[in-house]
């Protein structure tokens, strides 16, 4: 619902511009079809799956895909031997369990609206709560401050998540300085992020009875030194550590594991428009 109105405007551009050229569509949710039913189900009566397809579909498949794969190939070994928690940390965030090469859970639902806090988006929240909101909230003439469904999602979407919680902004290095400044809502809001990073961390460590490699991406997860340093604390009892000095990196490829650590921890930025181009050459040429 967020992208694909202009993704088709496009798609319809480029037939009216190229007619008879292939147009492949490369989807974010694709890398997560390998999801079993249990970790895509949701707990619903069942005939909304069966009939409407409501599950989990995930996103930032192109990116867990690409880092992934690029983690398997930094450390020379081969994916399918692997147990990999990749993290895409931007202003959308998404958490994804990779086992032997396939995704086996992702953190986003059926919207990216699900999971870990974002930039606009509220994450993961208990449902009766838009229901609570829609009836109590009124603004300063006592009117409904939300009429409808629509309105409320547009709220969980675009004003919720690090701004709604700071009344900030949405970009993180907003929220860092003004968390270093003493703000302590924008403290909140980092904090609920790392909170929620490492739950997911541990929760797809738990799932896939184990993990060899933690990689880091996107804009928080490529450049935020302070951030990946309070995420991994605290992950010895996994066998995780990182080494203070190696994660001073910002957008480059490095390990910044502790010499002890059993666990790979990497940066490794993203490149999900080569994904795409492999994608889109291996349907039109089957290479």
């Amino acid at each position: 619902p967020l992208h694909n109105p202009a993704n088709i405007i496009g798609i319809k551009a480029c037939q009216q511009l190229m007619p008879g050229v292939p147009m492949v569509a490369v989807f974010d949710t694709a890398f997560h079809q390998t999801m079993p039913p249990v970790a895509y189900t949701y707990a619903i009566p069942y005939e909304y799956y069966e009939n409407d397809k409501v599950r989990r579909y995930g996103f930032h498949g192109t990116s867990h895909k690409y880092v992934s794969h690029r983690a398997a190939e930094f450390l020379e070994e081969p994916i399918e031997r692997l147990k990999l928690i990749t993290c895409h940390l931007g202003n959308g965030s998404s958490i994804t369990a990779v086992k032997d090469g396939k995704c086996v859970d992702t953190s986003m639902g059926i919207t990216p609206l699900e999971g870990v806090i974002m930039g606009t988006r509220s994450g993961s929240l208990d449902p009766a709560v838009l229901q609570f909101i829609m009836n109590n909230a009124k603004d300063e003439n006592g009117n409904p401050e939300i009429k409808n469904i629509d309105e409320m999602l547009e709220m969980l979407n675009k004003k919720s998540g690090l701004l709604g919680l700071s009344g900030i902004s949405s970009d993180m290095r907003d929220i860092d300085a003004a968390a270093d400044q003493g703000d302590r809502n924008a403290s909140i809001a980092r904090d609920m992020l790392i909170y929620g990073i490492r739950k997911y961390i541990g929760a797809y460590a738990a799932a896939m009875n184990g993990v060899d490699v933690i990689v880091f991406t996107a804009g928080i997860g490529e450049n935020g030194i302070e951030m990946r340093e309070k995420v991994m604390e605290g992950f010895e009892f996994l066998g995780a550590k990182i080494d203070v000095e190696k994660n001073r990196v910002k957008g480059e490829e490095r390990d910044i594991s502790a010499a002890d650590s059993k666990v790979k921890v990497l940066v490794i930025p993203t490149n999900e428009e080569i994904v795409i181009a492999r994608d889109t050459l291996h349907l039109v040429t089957g290479k």
